[in-house]
């Protein structure tokens, strides 16, 4: 590991291991982007009360297709780990100019749903007094509301929940990021958090990158888009109906992105 970049439409910083140099604009994205192997996009506008994340759309399109077409031109070896919403739609805008350029590889493209992993485990563990630290929940589907699917039959340690608590809990877990954005009063969305979730999977990205074994995260991505894929295992019946009634959504807002790509002139 040499090198990564934070970006974001105004400015840039390439980190390498000793020396930090900074990047200002797109017409520097070139000489920003240049030998990266991981690149960390979080950038776009954030959501305010009232607003879905699909509502970003057509702000956060644009500017995740400007920066990924930068990243396929520069860097097309590079992890790409996008944070910018709507993640659902944003993975499959990414996917498509990578192939446009013809460097596609799925294994290096990642939607960054940590924060939904983080949440979970840390609603689980103040319901059950366990240490958030010491909880995984594995979280399936999509980033945005009911695509967004917490398996927590599949929790460690085993937890359990009478029914009403589990869809409460659920629901919490899913519309978490609106409850932030209704505490902030319009001061934008989550912030401290996001970077947590955001810096783990980059740090364990990095541990993968650098040959530690059995590094596992949940993240959005097209098929093939991971060394192996460790299935959904025993679900309940509960988490099948939230599977079959999130892929309508899903394939909605990932048509939406490759379509996005489409209409680019």
């Amino acid at each position: 590991m040499q090198n990564f970049v934070f970006g974001s439409p105004f400015t840039s910083q390439k980190l390498p291991l000793k020396n930090a140099a900074g990047f200002i604009g797109s017409e520097q994205l070139p000489d920003c982007l240049k030998g990266c192997e991981v690149v960390v996009i979080p950038a776009g506008v954030p959501r305010k009360p009232g607003m879905t994340r699909d509502d970003l759309f057509n702000t956060n399109a644009t500017i995740v297709a400007n920066l990924t077409s930068a990243c396929a031109k520069h860097c097309p070896e590079a992890m790409i780990c996008i944070i910018a919403n709507p993640v659902n739609s944003t993975i499959p805008i990414t996917s498509e100019l990578f192939k446009k350029h013809g460097v596609y590889n799925p294994n290096r493209i990642f939607g960054v749903t940590t924060l939904d992993i983080v949440r979970a485990n840390t609603f689980v563990a103040e319901l059950k007094g366990l240490d958030p630290a010491r909880v995984n929940v594995p979280v399936i589907g999509g980033h945005a509301g009911k695509t967004i699917i917490p398996l927590i039959s599949q929790c460690t340690p085993k937890v359990e929940f009478p029914q009403d608590q589990l869809e409460t809990l659920t629901g919490r877990i899913q519309e978490a990021g609106t409850e932030v954005v209704k505490a902030k009063a319009g001061a934008g969305s989550a912030t401290l958090s996001m970077a947590y979730a955001g810096a783990r999977f980059v740090f364990s990205v990095l541990d993968a990158m650098n040959g530690k074994e059995g590094v596992i995260e949940c993240s959005f991505v097209r098929k093939n888009g991971i060394e192996k894929n460790l299935g959904i295992g025993k679900i309940s019946p509960y988490e099948e109906k939230m599977i079959a009634e999130a892929m309508t959504e899903l394939k909605a807002s990932i048509k939406k992105g490759e379509e996005f790509v489409k209409s680019m002139k």
